[in-house]
């Protein structure tokens, strides 16, 4: 397979130099291409078709959400990946369905589990962007390494205060993201508020009990606590996914 070529951007020198120095290291790197803002970007990606884009979030002007934006709406877009120093980027980079986020500083070996996903990534036939349906994921902390985790696997979410607590079925996660917000996002993927504190993946629900203090839901063999203002909404759409199950 013929080598990747990519884009840095970032507006501070030093971060730029410094990323397309380690870019340039990799052997899965054969051309590196530098922007200093979003409209330069623009200017190499009119002229060079890129693999991937290493892209700085808090930019002045476009800023690198903005163009994250409109580079998914390109034909062939490349793949993205955010470079940054901040985390408060998870939730819109999941939206996007970037291929990685790195935070700075940046370290060598970290940079090269993101090349080599987006070399992954190309090897993948994709079909075109107006039909293709990439599996969502949201930036996650393990063992002090940002990894994406699938949608798919998360189970249910637990609010802890401005943050959410990801469960999946054999570990948590947690991201610097508001309940709500994931409530808001997610319930197109199934995902339904059961309590101010909880939402859960309505397929995985297997038993919607009444006990003596109210409610409760068990997902993976976990009771989860439903409030009295969202127990006929979850009654109503458990028996809705039942009648969809049996009529299939």
């Amino acid at each position: 397979m013929s080598r990747l070529v990519v884009l840095a951007v970032d507006d501070e020198p030093p971060a730029l130099d410094e990323l397309a120095y380690l870019l340039t290291t990799d052997g899965r790197v054969s051309q590196v291409h530098r922007a200093g803002d979003a409209t330069e970007a623009l200017r190499v990606l009119r002229d060079t078709e890129v693999d991937a884009v290493f892209l700085d979030i808090r930019m002045p002007g476009l800023d690198g959400m903005e163009l994250a934006r409109l580079l998914h709406r390109f034909a062939r877009p490349p793949a993205i990946v955010f470079v940054t120093a901040y985390d408060d980027g998870a939730v819109d980079a999941f939206d996007l369905g970037v291929t990685d986020y790195v935070r700075k500083p940046v370290r060598a070996e970290r940079l090269a589990e993101s090349l080599r996903r987006v070399a992954g990534r190309r090897a993948t036939p994709v079909a075109p962007a107006a039909a293709q349906v990439d599996e969502p994921s949201i930036p996650v902390e393990l063992a002090g390494t940002t990894r994406m985790l699938p949608r798919s696997a998360v189970r249910w979410v637990e609010a802890q205060g401005d943050y959410a607590r990801l469960h999946t079925a054999d570990a948590s996660h947690l991201v610097r993201v508001p309940l709500a917000t994931l409530a808001e996002r997610w319930a197109a993927a199934g995902f339904v508020r059961i309590h101010r504190s909880y939402l859960v993946q309505l397929r995985l629900v297997t038993e919607l009990r009444l006990t003596q203090s109210g409610y409760v839901v068990s997902v993976d063999s976990v009771e989860l606590p439903v409030s009295r203002r969202h127990t006929r909404e979850l009654k109503d759409r458990l028996i809705r996914a039942a009648k969809h199950d049996w009529t299939r």
